[in-house]
């Protein structure tokens, strides 16, 4: 049996609808629209405090801080993280063409200020090799290697100089780019990067930074290529000189390959059951150093090391305002990678942990952490793939910055640097495996990829 329902209702004309209901006039809107807007510019003690913890959440996650339940992991994590951030910090400041010391600082400033306005919880800023790279490229089109130098007279400290200050002014240039998005509420744009352009981007840009690595690997003393084709050039002048190859510094990069490649996959496959990852980098960067201060390698073999690197923290220090119009076109695309990125990062981890970040104010941290660094001898600097999951896999549970330490370290060969830049690379190597399922998936994406 089956029942039926009628449903009557009135019909209305217009007219008959605002007498009825009442009228949504103009005026009345106009109204409602100001005292929305009065209500917005009101400051009472209750919306300082949320907007204080809305902008810097460490107001908003430290008095939440449960010490007995995270301390124990989070300063696992950060001791871990900032052993490692040591040598990487040196290494990649070989990619920005800038003096090693310059990536102990940027492996420093960032993470205090990311600490503090940033909301990925597992998130570990500073160096990042494709940013890197790409800052490099700049350095070198506006303070190019003169073919000779000698490296311990004024002129060089002049030429490192320049170098730093350009690699500060794209720090800061992106960092008021950021600020400015921040601004405009740009954040959504990184929901515009799909996931085949970033890891094509990544992949790409590792092969672009093996290469350039082959020089230092094998003792080659070779200028820097920029512009178009310069992998191809770079790999060109590489295969060249190999005859020019200096032996004592292949046979470093040979051992170094050799330890660094399984260990790393050690803490790979048994990252479970390792209480915190096997510091492979920071003990083969001290042992090289060990080795080559009792052998003298420097002199002996002409093998080329890192050189001086100064004690404490830099003073202030404006960067190189004037190169401004002739670097804007790089740092934006070195903002809008870096951004990505760290949002990609920061993102992940957040589903993986069920909480939320939110990406106006990721461009703030950055922003703010690239602004202020750069008057610190800083260059760009974001989230790190290799540190981050390093932090996550030794049990972090909040911000927490890297530990800074100074170490004897200006007698490390730069082969072995270079190595650990190659090796830190593993990932986004990795990233060809998915090709075949990207293609059974989508070949327009197998195409992008």
């Amino acid at each position: 049996m089956s029942a039926s329902v009628a449903v009557y209702r009135n019909i209305y004309t217009e007219d008959r609808f605002k007498q009825a209901y009442g009228s949504d006039d103009s005026t009345s809107g106009s109204l409602r629209l100001r005292d929305k807007l009065a209500g917005r510019c009101r400051c009472s003690r209750q919306t300082c405090l949320h907007l204080l913890r809305e902008r810097v959440p460490i107001f908003n996650w430290l008095p939440r801080y449960r010490l007995k339940k995270w301390i124990l992991g989070d300063t696992i994590g950060g001791l871990t993280v900032g052993i490692l951030h040591i040598p990487q910090g040196m290494a990649f400041a070989l990619l920005t063409s800038v003096a090693p010391i310059f990536g102990l600082y940027t492996s420093f400033f960032p993470v205090v200020l990311y600490m503090v306005f940033g909301t990925g919880r597992h998130v570990s800023t500073g160096t990042f090799a494709v940013v890197s790279l790409m800052t490099g490229s700049v350095v070198e089109q506006l303070v190019p290697t003169p073919l000779e130098m000698n490296s311990s007279s004024s002129e060089a400290a002049d030429f490192e100089a320049q170098r730093i200050g350009v690699a500060s002014a794209v720090a800061l240039l992106s960092g008021i780019i950021m600020l400015c998005m921040f601004g405009l509420q740009l954040g959504f744009l990184s929901t515009y990067l799909s996931e085949p352009i970033v890891k094509a981007f990544t992949s790409a840009a590792a092969f672009h930074v093996t290469i350039s690595q082959l020089q230092s690997m094998l003792g080659l003393r070779l200028p820097r290529h920029t512009g178009s084709f310069s992998l191809f050039k770079t790999l060109a002048s590489v295969m060249e000189n190999l005859p020019h190859t200096n032996t004592a510094e292949l046979l470093i990069s040979l051992v170094c390959l050799a330890v660094l490649v399984p260990v790393k996959e050690i803490n790979m496959r048994y990252r479970q059951r390792l209480c915190t990852p096997i510091p492979v980098e920071i003990l083969t960067v001290i042992i090289a150093t060990g080795v080559a201060y009792a052998s003298s390698l420097d002199s002996t073999y002409n093998i080329e090391i890192v050189g001086h690197i100064p004690a404490g923290f830099p003073g202030p220090r404006m960067p190189a305002l004037h190169t401004f119009p002739d670097i804007a076109g790089d740092t934006v695309a070195i903002t809008f990678v870096g951004y990505a990125v760290s949002v990609s990062l920061a993102m992940i981890y957040a589903d993986k942990h069920g909480y939320s970040i939110h990406p106006n104010q990721e461009l703030l941290a950055h922003g703010i952490s690239n602004t202020v660094s750069s008057f610190f001898t800083c260059f760009p600097s974001s989230a790190t793939l290799a540190t981050t999951n390093i932090l996550e896999s030794a049990g972090g549970y909040t911000q927490k910055e890297g530990n800074f330490t100074h170490l004897p370290l200006y007698l490390s060969p730069q082969a072995v640097l270079a190595c650990i830049n190659v090796t830190s690379l593993r990932q986004m190597f990795l990233q060809f495996q998915e090709l075949p399922e990207l293609w059974r998936i989508s070949r327009i994406d197998f195409v992008r990829q």
